[in-house]
């Protein structure tokens, strides 16, 4: 393992997006090179990330990186890195022999989303309210998927710095005489409701089911899909209340999380549930829950949030990393690897 920050890596590097249930892999061939055409594939359906890798990315092609650059869905601890969501491990060490990779950084997978905010462009962005970002000020980016991603993004010393963390897994509580008639029935982790127990695909279903053991009404659905499309076709109330509800407390954690890193440059929500509920996160109680922080509401007002509509954000995150690691402030200290 190495630590410096200014690394230059060796060409072909494969990238790869690893989430709870996804995992997407490109290679980009040289610096002026967009990457490659990504394979995706469902993390289910491998024993471990080295199988899906060799799977999907090197018996599909005869290009064989030197170097990957992984972004994974929790935290990067030591040689052994294990997935919230997910049962893979990844073990760079053991990748060198079994994919014949010579270099390896692992990031975070919402460091990667961070990078992407920089990387794209506004045409793959949808305003959600608020005024113009300020070029260089600190941004946050938060995603529902498997889990609640978070991570923040600052601009300091002419480099963009990501700011990776666990702020999914921050406590979330009830507001309104309607929380707390809802929230009781909402299931607990370890007696405690964090981000993640409601804003996540499960979540959803989580506020789903609470909403309606409120009421005493039936439950007919049982994925966030059936959910989320019962909601927005407005055919069930008891889906209707839960997503809206899903959007409050969405807008509130956005929220929260702009008044941490003061995000004049912007909030972005990404990821395939918030691309799924536009509709839902204009109607207005996001905006309004986002800016309903007294005494800052002005502040708030003021902060555009964003929906970042491109799929594969992440992986063109990872690929601008990749061409030129120099341009951003990334912290590579325990988490790069050399045969």
């Amino acid at each position: 393992m190495v630590g410096e920050d200014d690394i230059a890596l060796r060409f072909p590097v494969l990238i790869g997006d690893i989430g709870g249930t996804n995992a997407r892999f490109s290679i980009v061939l040289d610096a002026n090179s967009e990457a490659t055409e990504p394979q995706i594939v469902q993390t289910a359906n491998f024993e471990t990330i080295d199988e899906a890798i060799q799977a999907a990315v090197l018996d599909r092609s005869s290009i064989q990186p030197h170097s990957a650059v992984l972004a994974v869905a929790g935290p990067v601890d030591g040689d052994k890195i294990r997935l919230t969501n997910c049962p893979w491990v990844v073990k760079p060490r053991q990748m060198f022999a079994n994919l014949g990779l010579s270099e390896i950084v692992v990031l975070n997978d919402f460091e990667a989303q961070a990078l992407a905010v920089v990387a794209l462009g506004e045409e793959h962005m949808e305003k959600i309210g608020g005024g113009s970002p300020e070029p260089s000020a600190g941004r946050v980016v938060l995603g529902p998927g498997t889990g609640l991603g978070v991570a923040g993004l600052i601009y300091a010393l002419r480099h963009w710095i990501p700011v990776p963390g666990e702020g999914g897994h921050m406590d979330i509580g009830p507001r309104t005489p309607r929380d707390f008639e809802v929230f009781p029935h909402i299931e607990k982790l370890e007696g405690r409701i964090s981000g993640e127990q409601i804003l996540c695909g499960r979540g959803l279903v989580n506020l789903y089911r609470a909403v309606a053991k409120a009421d005493a009404r039936p439950t007919p659905f049982t994925t966030p899909a059936e959910i989320t499309a019962a909601a927005l076709a407005k055919s069930d109330p008891v889906a209707e209340e839960a997503l809206s509800l899903f959007v409050t407390c969405l807008g509130r954690t956005a929220g929260d999380l702009a008044l941490v890193f003061k995000s004049r440059g912007g909030v972005f929500l990404t990821g395939g549930i918030a691309q799924k509920i536009v509709p839902a996160l204009k109607a207005g109680n996001f905006r309004a829950a986002f800016e309903d922080k007294a005494p800052h509401r002005a502040l708030m007002r003021s902060m555009p949030v964003y929906v970042i509509t491109h799929p594969l954000a992440a992986l063109l995150g990872l690929a601008a990393y990749a061409r030129t690691p120099s341009l951003f402030g990334v912290q590579t200290a325990g988490r790069h690897w050399r045969a």
